[in-house]
């Protein structure tokens, strides 16, 4: 069976991506697969061309199984302008919507349904499968974001294991686990939960070569931020992640009143407004989302230029997919993390203090760290990242870290400092302290503390009086990193020594690190872009970007009337194309990225009325 067809005629593209043909003939062909690509790498190709091809061929219907309803109504939305039958049943229908979607099912209307983990393995759901698989009506199980079945993944959701259900019950209907993210340890616990041990896994290349990775020391985040948003992305669209519900709504406002266009979004506010913000940031541009991590898993907005973060994630794989969704779209996209040693001693308390067995938590640690010691790299981020995925790659070029190379200093004397104190302090009184009274020790700042409990006494009391204290939590960073310090969450979070401390403090381990940094200030006279200052994909002439700004505002038109984001409509990258190429016939638009037959059709005529302008 030939798939080039599908993807030409129903999606418009040329050619297929990476490992897409493979996959997409793999699992067409009615073999089961683990598929692992990075997000914006054309995952729903590898099961939307299948379903379409093994329908024709009287398979019967795909079933889509994605925890996530701003998805399902994206995908849904997408297929149905491509001319591809599909539906959705979620807690967004009524009760006849949804009656009358299992009937189509039922009939067999359906290319792709798409439905949640929790609606799937339910009885009805499940009598409704029973009578299709009966007459060889299933013909695809794919089961997206795949990393939630793993309680070693970053989003375990328990409702995902109830899906071996799909293996022991419809014997023989191919299965596709696809995830962005996922670590050995991860991938192993999805085959075998899923059991999907037989599949044949496809693992695609995990750099994302348009992002371009930053992280800073935490100074004034807030105004780090600003900075980094003036300067870099004026009037994009991005998304702004916080660790906490508050923060969220104070950097909204922050940003708002900085004139760029934010929004707020995390599981405190009410539904209505939630999902209203998030059909503003979907549909709109250059708008900012503030956001906890609730926000975001599926989403397809392809133009995201740049992702921050204004907290340390929990672990790499989180921070990946969180910074991949900036430039699904294959254009330059920025990934910037502000990060400071108060992220990392609440990541650690929040692990710690966590419900979960030892064993989780010892790996919870071995994951934060990793983290850490991204952060804290001297070298390039790009190759650091990748390594954690078991891909080795050279220096990228592309990176703070390649672009700035940091100065380094041997940190190990300072290191030195901070564990004889540690160790002093508790000899002296039988107790610890924390990272603050740490610091105004081995600088010998005379505070109340200190006098209160005869600090000033200790032989290390001053020994780094010409360190800064930013140089000093530098050092500490590096020694949470190395496991040469523990953050004691049963007493207040104060610091204590580790087996590692010893090799540190007799010089067999090195400390090396980091000059601290901080972002540039931008240039004087530096303002908040305009809105009507517009960048296209590629270059484009006076009139050539004139019918790029004219398709972008019929788009917009259009998208409204359907109830879409507009990329579902067309990509920037399509409208640029066509803007470039001038189109005065049909002939002219045959061959264009992204223009498939059906909406060749639907809009042909109104495309070619826009871009008619006069020179």
């Amino acid at each position: 069976m030939s798939y080039a067809p599908i993807l030409q005629e129903i999606f418009g593209y040329e050619r297929f991506r990476g490992p897409q043909q493979a996959i997409i003939e793999h699992v067409g062909g009615g073999g089961d697969a683990l598929v692992l690509m990075p997000t914006g790498g054309g995952k729903s190709l590898c099961y939307q061309i299948p379903a379409i091809a093994r329908q024709r061929a009287g398979h019967g219907v795909t079933i889509v199984i994605s925890p996530l309803i701003a998805l399902m109504h994206d995908q849904v939305g997408a297929l149905h302008e491509a001319g591809v039958s599909a539906a959705f049943l979620n807690s967004t229908l009524s009760m006849d919507e949804a009656y009358q979607v299992e009937q189509r099912l039922l009939r067999g209307d359906i290319t792709l349904l798409y439905a949640a983990p929790e609606r799937v393995t339910t009885a009805r759901f499940l009598a409704q499968l029973d009578a299709l698989f009966a007459r060889g009506g299933l013909s695809l199980f794919a089961i997206d974001e795949a990393h939630c079945v793993s309680q070693w993944g970053h989003d375990f959701r328990p409702e995902y294991r109830a899906l071996t259900v799909l293996h022991e019950r419809y014997a023989g209907v191919p299965r596709m686990a696809l995830t962005a993210t996922a670590d050995d340890l991860t991938r192993a616990d999805i085959l075998e939960r899923l059991q999907l041990q037989d599949a044949r896994a496809f693992v695609s290349s995990f750099d994302r070569p348009n992002i371009r990775y930053t992280i800073v020391e935490k100074r004034e985040a807030t105004a780090q931020l600003l900075r980094f948003i003036e300067r870099e992305h004026p009037d994009d669209a991005g998304i702004v992640y916080c660790q906490s519900r508050k923060k969220v709504e104070d950097i909204a406002q922050t940003l708002c009143e900085a004139g760029i266009d934010a929004l707020p979004y995390h599981a405190g506010l009410d539904s209505k407004l939630r999902q209203t913000h998030q059909d503003r940031f979907l549909r709109e541009e250059g708008v900012v989302m503030v956001a906890t991590i609730a926000f975001g898993m599926g989403i397809d907005k392809p133009d995201v230029r740049f992702v921050a973060h204004l907290d340390m994630p929990k672990n790499i794989e989180g921070y990946y997919q969180e910074t991949g969704r900036a430039g699904r779209d294959g254009l330059s996209a920025d990934a910037w993390m502000c990060y400071g040693l108060n992220d990392v001693v609440n990541q650690r308390r929040m692990i710690d203090e966590g419900p979960a067995d030892e064993e989780f938590k010892q790996l919870m640690r071995g994951k934060l760290e990793a983290l850490l010691g991204l952060a804290e790299a001297i070298d390039c981020r790009r190759t650091r990242l990748l390594a954690y995925f078991g891909e080795a790659s050279q220096p990228c070029g592309n990176c703070d870290n390649c672009l700035h190379p940091p100065a380094v200093w041997d940190g190990t004397q300072a290191a030195q400092m901070l564990l004889s104190t540690i160790y002093r302090i508790h000899k002296l009184s039988g107790i610890s302290f924390g990272a603050g009274q740490l610091m105004d020790i081995v600088r010998g700042k005379r505070t109340d503390k200190v006098a209160q409990h005869g600090h000033e006494r200790l032989s290390t009391f001053g020994v780094g009086a010409a360190l800064s204290e930013l140089q000093l939590r530098g050092v500490l960073r590096q020694l949470l990193a190395m496991g040469a310090v523990m953050v004691d969450v049963q007493a207040f979070n104060t610091l204590v020594l580790t087996e590692q401390s010893r090799a540190v403090l007799k010089g067999e381990m090195r400390v090396r690190l980091r000059e601290s940094v901080s972002l540039p200030k931008a240039p004087k006279g530096k303002t908040l872009g305009t809105r009507s200052s517009v960048k296209a994909p590629i270059a484009l002439d006076g009139l050539a970007l004139q019918r790029y700004v004219e398709l972008k505002a019929w788009r917009a038109e259009v998208a409204r009337e359907h109830n879409l984001p507009a990329y579902v409509i067309f990509h920037d990258a399509t409208l640029a194309a066509i803007a470039q190429r001038a189109p005065q016939s049909l002939d002219d638009l045959q061959g264009i990225s992204g223009m498939g037959a059906k909406k060749l059709e639907a809009y042909a005529n109104e495309v070619l009325r826009v871009v008619a302008l006069k020179p």
